[in-house]
């Protein structure tokens, strides 16, 4: 398996909408924990907010198909955006958790409008060399947003506060639309023109079911390191929430390391190979993260396990655009809602098992969701 990827100035574009996108997910992330704290409520009322942003993504995966042939792809990224910005002012502004609940849903679900729109003009873009632009596009995001946890805990350790990093996501997105507003690349025919054979077949047979199975696992995992890893490293470690906070960028270090050490692989190893061999990495991580009692070995943790973790999505993803018949509209509308109900239901259950028994034991979910995500992989691949 051999493809070539070239980087246009279209491509690019993509990669630094990502990037917005992802100091969005990592500064809310981040912010979690203090957020919980100021407000008072407890870990299963903070994990709704991943929920809402499910119930967003939700919601808008089932109108993204429509959306996009509405609009365009182009205007809907950029629609998506700015309803993902208007969410994170939400939470800025908000000082109750009615005000930020609805803050990280609005955020969550325009965000995925944006996310999974650009990732398939990548996948269609590039054709064979689209699971590894893919990877690329999330290593480019992965390192922008690693920035995020890093600004938000200095900024929550100083007089402005944690509310004042999330700036930087609006700051971020006026910036490329003025810098780059103009570039797009060529609109693909609209679904409903596609080739009778196409229209005739959804596409979205058991296979891709699976494959969308896969995804949910996935993404299920990032979000449960996302939310609730800085929470079990203070409880490890003893550091404080708002210095454990920082852990997450050596987690997103590892998405960044991942991903574009993965673009190149994916080049040359099949999907389901790669994925399989990622999740294997994910464990290692997540064994060394969770039994660590020192911040040196919890920080060594997350960052093996964030290489493991950064090509999980964009695998995933590339597997369920692949299972399709022609109908890449419908796909990332059906992805969207695998990944979105995931971005919900793990970090919530996990919250919910951390009120229970503990943040430490709610933690043996990720190698339950590995095998689950190594299982589904072998039966789609038969």
């Amino acid at each position: 398996m051999s493809a070539r990827l070239t980087r246009d100035r279209p491509t690019w574009l993509v990669y630094l909408q990502l990037g917005v996108f992802a100091t969005y997910l990592y500064g809310l992330s981040a912010a979690l924990p203090m957020l919980r704290a100021e407000l008072g409520v407890s870990q299963t009322v903070a994990g709704l907010h991943g929920t809402m942003m499910a119930v967003g993504g939700v919601m808008t995966g089932l109108a993204l198909p429509r959306l996009t042939r509405r609009l365009g792809r182009r205007a809907t990224v950029w629609t998506g955006l700015a309803g993902m910005n208007a969410g994170v002012l939400l939470v800025i502004l908000g000082h109750t958790p009615q005000v930020t609940l609805l803050g990280y849903g609005l955020a969550g679900g325009m965000g995925s409008i944006s996310l999974y729109t650009s990732m398939a003009v990548l996948s269609d873009h590039h054709g064979p060399a689209g699971p590894s632009a893919i990877s690329e596009a999330n290593a480019v995001g992965g390192t922008i947003g690693l920035f995020a946890p890093f600004v938000v805990s200095l900024a929550a350790q100083s007089a402005l506060g944690w509310r004042t990093a999330l700036l930087l996501t609006p700051v971020l997105t006026v910036l490329l639309a003025l810098a780059m507003g103009r570039v797009w690349i060529q609109e693909r025919p609209a679904e409903d023109h596609a080739a009778p054979r196409e229209k005739g077949a959804s596409g979205l047979g058991p296979r891709f079911h699976l494959a969308g199975a896969v995804l949910f696992c996935c993404v299920g995992l990032e979000f449960s390191f996302n939310l609730w890893a800085a929470k079990l490293v203070s409880d490890n470690t003893g550091l404080s929430a708002e210095v454990a906070a920082s852990a997450l960028t050596a987690f997103t270090a590892g998405l960044a390391l991942g991903r574009f050490g993965g673009a190149r692989l994916a080049l040359r190893i099949p999907p389901s190979s790669l994925l399989v061999g990622a999740l294997a990495l994910t464990f290692v991580g997540w064994l060394l993260f969770w039994t660590s009692t020192t911040p040196v070995t919890a920080y060594a943790g997350l960052l093996v396990s964030g290489i493991g973790v950064s090509l999980h999505f964009p695998l995933a993803l590339s597997r369920v655009l692949t299972a399709t018949a022609g109908r890449p509209e419908r796909a990332t509308g059906v992805a969207s809602l695998y990944s979105s109900s995931a971005t919900g239901v793990g970090p919530f259950l996990l919250g919910a098992l951390a009120d229970v028994s503990g943040t430490r034991q709610a933690f043996l979910m990720v190698p339950v969701m590995i095998v689950l995500a190594v299982g589904g992989i072998l039966v789609s691949s038969r």
